[in-house]
């Protein structure tokens, strides 16, 4: 939904990313002018190959989280437009990246751009919005708002090859997976959160404050597409139902269903995730055993103390839509595992 039609939308009717989206409409289309002017390049297949995603209806939030960082802590400039198109492109270079070292066939419903360009395309194309996004860093002025995403671009790489450990691999334990969740997840929408604020010179108990929400809101949002890849919904997500399965992905789910596996079901887990082959019927036994384990329950306990850490962060800020949006968008992230 654009964010002229979420205004014209009753408010009872939307979803909270969408009421966020309101609360910011002239900044959110700043920004996504702003993305498309820096998608500019004499050499088309780039413009091309990052429109096919940037465009795929992706919620843009952590701009989104950009933006309303900044205006809820009373910024009034216009610097905040280029370091959320800055934030927008990190994520879309680590989605492109993501999707080749995975060898995905899908993002947000459409096919894959490695299946389109192929993979070598993407990986440059990833690398041209890195470039761009650190052009609209420098851009803003601000030594610390450079500093704090150059550092989550850095974790976020760092996170892609703790992932690769753990690929194929059920001795991944509860905290080997976490710390991969923290690096490629929570890391860039804590810094995209605490960015906006420093931006706007907030004090500093707001600035970690909104650095932490952003952090457990991370990590909710991730443990909830994990939790959903085995639950059945993940045609909502823009996904076909058992991505992370047939990628033989160690997620939590797995790590937890493996570990309460009595010998017939850990026969069949390091067959489908560690030696293969996997066959069609076998998506269907495995969400029957994490279900049965109560590996789903779980996964979506933790997520609630996630979110409940995310809500708390916010008590700092100043009262007002902003506020109760992220508040809205905390719960939001849990309700799409129900």
């Amino acid at each position: 939904m654009s964010t002229a039609e979420a205004l014209k939308v009753p408010d009872r009717a939307l979803s909270p990313v969408d009421r966020l989206h309101a609360l910011v409409a002239a900044d959110m289309a700043s920004t996504d002018r702003a993305i498309h002017e820096r998608l500019g390049s004499a050499v088309s297949l780039i413009p091309d190959l990052a429109k096919h995603l940037i465009d795929s209806g992706g919620k843009r939030l952590r701009p989104l989280l950009t933006l309303a960082a900044a205006r809820m802590c009373g910024y009034a400039g216009d610097r905040h437009v280029r370091l959320a198109a800055a934030v927008e492109f990190i994520h879309t270079a680590t989605l492109l990246h993501d999707d080749v070292v995975d060898a995905s066939e899908l993002r947000r419903g459409k096919l894959a751009a490695n299946l389109v360009w192929g993979n070598k395309p993407s990986i440059l194309v990833g690398d041209f919005l890195f470039s761009r996004a650190f052009q609209l860093m420098v851009e803003t002025g601000k030594m610390d708002v450079l500093n704090i995403l150059a550092g989550a671009s850095a974790i976020i790489a760092e996170g892609e090859v703790l992932q690769l450990k753990s690929a194929n691999n059920l001795k991944t334990t509860e905290e080997d997976y976490l710390r991969v969740i923290e690096a490629k997840t929570a890391t860039l929408f804590s810094a995209s959160a605490e960015s906006g604020a420093l931006l706007a010179g907030a004090p500093a108990d707001q600035i970690a404050g909104l650095k932490a929400y952003g952090y457990n809101l991370g990590i909710a949002f991730q443990l909830v597409d994990d939790a959903l890849d085995y639950s059945g919904r993940a045609a909502q997500m823009g996904k076909s139902v058992g991505d992370d399965f047939r990628e033989a992905k160690v997620t939590l789910p797995v790590i937890l269903a493996f570990s309460r596996a009595d010998d017939e079901a850990r026969t069949f887990w390091t067959r489908v995730i560690e030696t293969g082959p996997q066959h069609e019927i076998d998506l269907k036994r495995a969400i029957a055993y994490v279900e049965e384990t109560g590996a789903i329950a779980d996964t979506r306990d933790m997520a609630r103390r996630y979110v409940d850490a995310a809500r708390d962060a916010l008590a700092p800020l100043p009262k007002g839509e902003i506020r109760d949006s992220l508040l809205q968008v905390a719960d939001f992230s849990l309700g799409r595992a129900s």
